[in-house]
């Protein structure tokens, strides 16, 4: 049973890390989108 909750707390750290990844990715991406756009502009 332990080993179970071991498990499923790894799962969980797991997630939330891979969710603030991908939320960084597209920030970044965002940034980049911004940069291209305003350069366009002029």
């Amino acid at each position: 049973m332990k080993k179970l909750w071991m498990l499923i707390g790894a799962v969980l750290v797991l997630g939330v890390a891979g969710c603030n990844t991908v939320a960084g990715v597209g920030k970044d991406t965002q940034a980049a989108g911004s940069a291209i756009e305003n350069a366009a502009k002029k």
